[in-house]
């Protein structure tokens, strides 16, 4: 996963605002750092991800981003 991926999946799942403010103060348990400090110190973003989704309980249909139907 590419770290914009990331942001454009933390920003629709927690919205604009929050997303950034959650990345600065959620610490993860399986890094004992902040979401911002795990990605800074080299932690893949789809682990962060991972991370985030299991301690925000984000449920699993949504891990990947919400359907978008296709263009016509």
């Amino acid at each position: 996963m590419r770290l914009s991926r990331f942001w454009f999946l933390m920003e629709e799942e927690f919205g604009s605002g929050y997303a950034h403010v959650l990345a600065d103060s959620l610490v993860l348990s399986d890094y004992q750092k902040t979401v911002n400090d795990a990605l800074g110190s080299g932690v893949a973003p789809r682990d962060v991800w991972d991370a985030v989704c299991d301690q925000q309980e984000v449920p699993t249909e949504r891990r990947l981003g919400r359907d978008i139907p296709p263009k016509r």
